[in-house]
């Protein structure tokens, strides 16, 4: 049956302390880049709302225009009508067809004049519409012109980091291998209690490296023994003596 190495408290502290230097050379990388990715993302997801809202404005003047094209075909079709109806008026034989054809040119007339101000407020609404999309075109193209820089300086960031950041990934893979467990739990979540992802510091100056509380001599004793893993009892960080870091 294998038997599972036992390490040593500084073994321990060499493993987190040397996982810590990874992940921290990793958060350089990332500050590097700092928000650019975050604005690449809203950017893109902006450009696609907008060429989304683009599209329906389209699709929005083109139904306005196939209403506008069905009413000119009805205004046709009543005028024809009252050219019929009054060409019928000169044979008339009684006044009851008289008035019936009249009725019927009035009605065909009241259907003219409503389709010509339909055609009238469907022209004013596809004006508006037209104002609106100009609008997000204009929109759309400062963004993507916007967008182009960014995804620029990205990719600039990106080329002169990646070798690097994927050996420190890789890196960072076979230092976690190393570390206990219990302790890797311990130390991202550490490390997310923290904006600079610090969760190892030494003792620097009788202080804590990380929060700079003062650490009193006998707990400084303690950490440089190595006996134990002590963190900080204001932060709760992992303290490490500066002996061990100049190890590293």
């Amino acid at each position: 049956m294998a038997t599972v190495k036992e390490y040593s408290v500084e073994e321990k502290l060499t493993a987190l302390y040397n996982l810590q230097k990874i992940e921290s050379k990793l958060d350089e990388i990332a500050i590097l880049k700092g928000e650019l990715p975050i604005e690449v993302r809203d950017l893109e997801d902006e450009i696609h709302g907008l060429r989304a809202r683009e599209t329906r404005i389209e699709e929005e003047i083109n139904g306005i225009n196939e209403f506008i094209e069905q009413k000119k075909a009805a205004i046709a079709q009543s005028q024809d009508l009252i050219k019929k109806y009054e060409k019928q008026s000169d044979n008339v034989k009684n006044n009851r067809e008289y008035e019936a054809i009249t009725k019927e040119i009035e009605t065909q007339t009241l259907d003219l004049k409503l389709a010509e101000r339909h055609i009238k407020d469907a022209n004013e609404e596809i004006a508006d519409k037209a104002r609106v999309l100009d609008t997000a075109k204009k929109n759309i193209a400062a963004k993507e012109a916007n967008l182009k820089v960014k995804k620029g300086e990205l990719d600039k960031i990106i080329a002169e980091t990646e070798k690097e950041e994927a050996e420190c990934r890789a890196n960072s893979d076979k230092a976690r291998a190393a570390v206990d467990p219990r302790l890797l739990v311990s130390f991202d979540r550490i490390r997310n209690n923290f904006r600079n992802g610090l969760a190892v510091v030494p003792v620097l100056r009788d202080a804590c490296g990380g929060c700079y509380n003062a650490i009193p001599p006998q707990r400084q004793s303690e950490i440089r023994q190595h006996k134990k893993i002590i963190v900080c009892e204001n932060c709760g960080r992992v303290l490490i003596d500066e002996e061990l870091t100049n190890k590293q």
